[in-house]
């Protein structure tokens, strides 16, 4: 038997740890990874109730002016006579009488806020006829909120409508109305062109104009309590897929610093669901993982 002096030493290659991956295996595993998530959207949507999708805007939307609104209610009265056929504020698709003395960000309206009591500034709040995704229309169960033909805005399908009342919690600014008589909600369809509370408005402070969007600059008025649960979010997985343009961008933005990170909650946006924020942040952060192995892998060779 030779002494230990005679061993023969183990190749440097031999005690290099060998569990760590190739690049060509990160490449893999991420691959496979993305494409799997990609694969389990559809899957999970099959069967399920596709949500009604409205990609049309309206053609135009009304807009107002804050600082010449003296609160006199004719806007909403001109709303539900013409709409309703009744003298009901509380039916308006324009809503005033709720900010006079209550402005969206008071606590205490006659100390402090907004409205009458407050600042003074009496605030409408009007229908923003939402872009894509239109959080009132995703989370109607029977699809009665529909294109108005006249105006392409979002009207309430009277015959549809069973008055379960879920779209007035996802209106993030609370614009739909519910009607306690008909049992129906309604909301804002631009009166065929002619919007009754421009007309009636005294004081001019409202406009009709041509559609913007307006759903990232004004402020909600409350967190949406309702947002589409089961197989109706399911079905919205088949468009936004990892990776996807929209849901690239919106990440992008939220690590750049462009977008807060409550996006994804205050945002009307419903689809953007967990499977969009894997590919916007699993994708990175693979190729980042590749990066650095490639690096640590250099600096072990020299």
């Amino acid at each position: 038997m030779g002494n230990h002096h005679d061993m023969v030493e183990p190749p440097e290659s031999a005690l290099r740890p060998d569990h760590l991956f190739s690049r060509r295996q990160i490449l893999k595993l991420g691959g496979i990874s993305i494409a799997g998530a990609s694969a389990l959207a559809p899957l999970l949507a099959r069967g399920a109730s596709t949500p009604l999708i409205i990609m049309e805007q309206a053609q135009g939307i009304v807009i107002a002016d804050p600082s010449t609104c003296v609160g006199c209610g004719r806007c909403e009265l001109a709303c539900t006579e013409f709409n309703d056929g009744k003298a009901a504020p509380t039916l308006s698709r324009i809503k005033v009488d709720r900010n006079i003395n209550f402005g969206p960000g008071a606590l205490l309206a006659w100390r402090e806020g907004q409205g009458a009591w407050g600042s003074g500034l009496i605030v409408q709040d009007v229908c923003k006829q939402c872009p894509h995704p239109v959080p009132c229309a995703d989370i109607c169960p029977e699809d009665a909120i529909v294109v108005a033909p006249s105006t392409g805005a979002r009207m309430v399908n009277m015959d549809k409508c069973t008055g379960c009342k879920i779209c007035l919690k996802a209106c993030p600014w609370e614009m739909i109305s519910f009607d306690p008589d008909s049992r129906k909600a309604t909301k804002c369809h631009l009166c065929n062109g002619k919007p009754k509370c421009v007309e009636a408005c005294p004081a001019e402070s409202l406009s009709y104009v041509s559609w913007r969007d307006l759903t990232g600059k004004i402020p909600p008025r409350v967190s949406a309590t309702a947002r589409p649960q089961g197989d109706r979010a399911s079905a919205c997985f088949e468009c936004h897929l990892p990776g996807q343009r929209k849901s690239a961008g919106l990440g992008a933005r939220m690590f750049s610093g462009g977008t807060k990170p409550g996006v994804f909650s205050s945002r009307p946006d419903s689809t953007f669901s967990w499977v969009d924020r894997l590919g916007t942040i699993f994708l990175p952060v693979v190729v980042l993982a590749v990066i650095a192995h490639g690096a640590v892998r250099a600096l072990t060779k020299r």
